[in-house]
């Protein structure tokens, strides 16, 4: 049986990370901008920049003044530094719930793929409200694990029909947030006006059936964090197990889909109170 509670999952490898989720998140990403529609030269703050999918996509879309992205993983940080092709582009080591950005300095704060991952969601929301200005920008896109991220719902469902106690460990059950009752909820107890909810959907097809395996054995996530963690033979049966139950075609592709949930609002001034 698996020990969920012995596991510690790795987020630190860009190449790795890319080759899993990266990729998809790219085309994500890219929608979610056009759906902000915010006006050229802002200020963006990245929260959670990861290997850059949500920075690449401002850039490309946005025209915007300057980029900050801000991770917590080092490593990410450094393949980001590495891989920015513009001074525009800057990037810091930070924790989402204590942001190293001066108070209402920034015209948009965003996240992809990050609130979920924060032990308390509330506090990554308030630091994004604090460090915006004014009428900025707050959003955030998170994948629908309950059914709309086929890549990883295929996994954990052979997962755990081979191991129950594996269950706990599948990001369906861990994150409730991931849906669009509960993100308006959070984004309206956070005092955001105007707050929207939509969701993102991509095509996430696969060369072969290693195209699709692979990537688990990077170690990057929960669900490789997982494969990586079984014994060889326990591995094996699991890769099988997934092979026999994706839909293949022909020529040996896999065509699935992903879907994000996105939610945006607006920060409003809020006079400090007056003394009676």
């Amino acid at each position: 049986m698996s020990e969920p509670s012995s596991m510690r999952e790795v987020w630190a490898v860009g190449t790795a990370y890319e080759r899993y989720i990266g990729r998809w998140s790219r085309p994500i990403a890219r929608e979610f901008v056009r759906w902000l529609a915010l006006p050229r030269e802002c200020s963006w703050l990245d929260v959670g920049s990861g290997t850059g999918a949500l920075t690449g996509a401002i850039a490309e879309l946005a025209g915007p003044r300057a980029i900050l992205g801000i991770d917590r993983s080092e490593g990410f940080v450094q393949h980001l530094r590495a891989e920015a092709p513009d001074s525009r582009w800057t990037f810091e080591v930070g924790d989402a719930r204590a942001l190293p950005v001066a108070t209402g300095s920034c015209d948009a704060v965003v996240s992809g793929l990050v609130l979920n991952f924060v032990e308390t969601p509330k506090d990554m929301l308030a630091e994004m409200c604090r460090v915006g200005r004014d009428g900025s920008t707050v959003a955030v896109y998170v994948w629908d694990y309950g059914s709309g991220m086929e890549l990883l719902r295929r996994f954990w469902d052979a997962a755990t029909r081979l191991d129950p106690g594996a269950a706990p460990l599948d990001e369906a059950v861990r994150f409730p947030i991931c849906a669009p009752g509960p993100l308006r909820i959070l984004f309206e107890q956070a005092g955001l006006a105007g707050v929207a909810v939509r969701g993102i959907e991509v095509p996430t097809p696969f060369r072969d059936f290693d195209d699709y395996w692979a990537p688990f054995l990077g170690g990057q996530g929960p669900a490789p964090t997982y494969a990586m963690s079984l014994t060889t033979e326990r591995r094996h049966a699991l890769r099988e197990a997934l092979r026999a139950s994706l839909p293949t075609g022909p020529d040996g592709s896999i065509r699935l889909g992903a879907r994000a949930w996105a939610v945006r609002g607006t920060k409003l001034h809020h006079p400090p109170p007056t003394d009676p």
